[in-house]
Order: structure tokens, then sequence, then C-alpha cells
């Protein structure tokens, strides 16, 4: 996140929330090596899981303990509300791996949930640290921070035949997922927004600009 009005953690419980997210990455990498079925066959106990772990904590007192006592310091506000009852960030990044991997190829998958993780850790540090500067909804350091190291990740991610459009695809993707990271807040949540925005730009444009490329290539 990069409006200090959205947290009610401080910057040393960001940077512990952020250094988790980065396990994040295990995702976009092992799903290069595996098939979607595989992937699916070990994310979506995972979201099970996770969401029952999430939804728990506000019916079982017990589970609840469990749950602050060793994750409470990571929570925003909106994730602890006990009437709307709201999911945490790792359900939705569960969520979000899951729905991506049914919805779009591969190649968009593992560049749109790298960016989710590494541009969206750079945003909310760099904006809380830095931003002064109001852009729609956040700030303007925090997501050019997005922009600037989502770029990074389109030029070492997958192609499919290194044509300069893939880069530029990926580059006009990265800016979307950058104005979707900064106008999700108050409404939804950046985890899921972000990857679904890089990925259905990244398709839109391989499908108009580059129709003759075979998008699954990677299986």
């Amino acid at each position: 996140m990069t409006n200090n009005n959205n947290s009610a953690i401080d910057y040393k419980s960001e940077i512990a929330r952020k250094s988790i997210h980065l396990f994040s990455l295990s995702i976009p990498i092992g799903y290069y090596f595996l098939t979607k079925e595989q992937a699916l066959t070990v994310l979506v106990p995972l979201t099970l899981f996770a969401l029952i772990m999430d939804f728990g904590r506000y019916y079982s007192k017990t589970l609840g303990l469990l749950v602050y006592s060793v994750f409470g310091f990571m929570l925003r506000e909106h994730e602890k509300d006990l009437k709307k009852k709201n999911l945490s960030g790792a359900s939705y990044v569960f969520l979000s791996a899951v729905l991506v991997i049914l919805l779009f190829p591969k190649i968009f998958v593992i560049t749109g949930f790298t960016i989710l993780i590494i541009s969206d850790i750079s945003a909310a540090l760099y904006g809380r640290k830095f931003g002064k500067h109001k852009f729609l909804f956040k700030s303007l350091e925090g997501t050019l921070a997005f922009f600037v190291t989502a770029s990074l990740v389109v030029l070492f991610s997958p192609k499919i035949s290194n044509l300069p459009m893939e880069y530029i695809i990926g580059i006009i993707a990265a800016a979307f997922g950058a104005i979707a990271e900064n106008i999700s807040y108050g409404w939804a949540d950046d985890n899921f927004t972000i990857p679904i925005s890089v990925c259905g730009i990244m398709w839109l444009l391989y499908s108009w600009l580059l129709p003759g490329l075979n998008v699954y290539h990677l299986g």
C-alpha cells in the first residue's frame, strides 16, 4: 500500500508483513516448473485452509486468539473488523493465484504474479517512507516505485519469442497494474486486482498485437 492513511500498522510491522509476502514468490517460481493441474493440486487445498483459518478466527475464540497472537501485529484494521469479517491479504493472494492460473496462460501468470509480489512490496515500503505527493488515491512516489519495479520484472520474465513488442506489452500491463494497485484502496484488495489486471491486459494486447504467437507455449 502506498497511502499511510490506509494502514494502522507501523513501518516496522509493514516490513515484517511484506517480508512474509515475499515468500509468495514461490507461487510463480513453482508454477514455471509445474503443469496447471499440478499447481492447482497444491494451491487449492492451501487456499481452502487459508479461508478456513481466516473466517474461523471470527467465529472461534480459540482460533482467533491463536491467529492474532502470531499475526495480529501485521493485520490492518479492516482485516480485523468483526462486523465486516474481511479476509486478510494472505487469503487474497491464494485466491488470486488460483483464479489467474485457471483463467490465463502460464506466461502471463508468471509475469503478473511476480509483479504482484515485487512491485506491491516496493510500492508499500517506498510509498510509506517517501510518499509526499498524492496521485489518485495513494502517493505518486509509491505508484512510480510500483511501475519501475514492475517494468524490471517484465524485462526478466519469460517471453514467447523475445520480440520487442512483447516487452512493450509487458510494460503497458505494468502501468495498468500500478494504477490497479493505486485505485484499489477502499473497495478491493490489491492482491486480487493487480494480477487480474496485469494478466488481463497482457492477454488482450497479445491477442490484438501478436495474434500469431502461441501464448500457451509454456504449457
